[in-house]
């Protein structure tokens, strides 16, 4: 009788404990599976940072094994992103060191997100923001360069994995995983725009292309007249969704920059004036002009503010 009840309550602390063990988190059967079931994800946080989609999801396919490595699987971390600074939950494997300390989190997209977070909140890759954002291979030599990754072949890695899988696609038009995966499109280091019956002048400043809005311009109206996406425009311009354009505005072509160009330190804020209205003056990301001057949103500042710019 005594051995049956401890072995009964043996049973229970066991099935107990199971309640509250982790249950790993499902793998893709495939690589295919995997693309397509994190590419929306990809492509939305390229519209929202301006990280490729194309390499965001190598980079998850290499770090993660298509989801199935330890890491992925029992802490939801598909970059392979150690603690660092992360005061959240906590998993540790071995790596480069016994016993390393990785983020943890609640599901695989809180890792994307994450991963974008860490990419632009990080001085070390900041450089990669200047970079064509359809040039996958500038980003990925851009990776290793940074130290992203310990593998000195980090870089063609990632470079395979993107063209034998067609994930440049995601770049281009967001489309679906398809046919045809073996033939990227032909990368240009600059943006070109219709010539046929342009009506659109195109300034530059801080070495980017940008326009000034007419009487009745519209976001939609603008993409489709200069072959572009309307989420270029909202990326571009550090501008919400509804945004509604108004006649003088200034209308970046490409993404801005970290900083203004060289000899250009500082503004004296005008009346009227915020942050947004001084980013766009000088084609500098609003982003990195709060953080760059201690603020945390997008606010109006008193006149006579001096704003740093480089």
């Amino acid at each position: 009788m005594r051995i049956t009840i401890i072995l009964l309550l043996f049973t229970l602390i066991v099935s107990s404990c199971s309640i509250f063990r982790q249950t790993p988190a499902p793998v893709p059967a495939s690589r295919q599976e995997y693309i397509e079931k994190y590419s929306d994800i990809a492509v939305s946080e390229m519209e929202r940072t301006g990280i490729p989609a194309s390499i965001k999801l190598a980079q998850a396919i290499l770090e993660s094994g298509n989801g199935s490595s330890n890491l992925a699987k029992m802490g939801n971390n598909h970059f392979g992103i150690k603690c660092h600074d992360w005061t959240g939950k906590r998993i540790y494997r071995d790596d480069d060191e016994p016993n390393e300390c990785f983020r943890r989190y609640s599901d695989p997209e809180e890792s994307f997100l994450d991963h974008s977070e860490f990419l632009t909140g990080r001085p070390r890759y900041g450089f990669l923001f200047d970079l064509d954002p359809y040039d996958y291979e500038a980003w990925a030599r851009g990776l290793q360069e940074a130290g992203y990754a310990t593998n000195p072949n980090y870089a063609n890695l990632l470079i395979r994995l993107i063209e034998e899988n067609g994930l440049y696609k995601f770049d281009q038009k967001g489309e679906r995983y398809s046919e045809d995966p073996m033939s990227p499109p032909e990368r240009k280091s600059t943006i070109e725009y219709p010539e046929e019956e342009q009506r659109i002048e195109i300034f530059t400043r801080n070495r980017i292309n940008y326009i000034v809005a007419g009487e009745g311009d519209t976001i939609e109206s603008l993409a489709r007249e200069l072959d572009m996406k309307p989420w270029e425009f909202y990326l571009y311009n550090d501008l919400p969704r509804e945004y509604e354009v108004q006649t003088g505005d200034i209308l970046y072509l490409q993404p801005k920059r970290f900083r203004a160009e060289r000899g250009i330190e500082e503004h004296i804020v005008g009346q009227g004036e915020t942050m947004h209205c001084i980013s766009q003056l000088y084609g500098v990301r609003l982003g990195r002009l709060l953080r760059r001057n201690g603020m945390d949103s997008d606010k109006k500042v008193e006149p006579g503010t001096v704003i740093k710019l480089r």
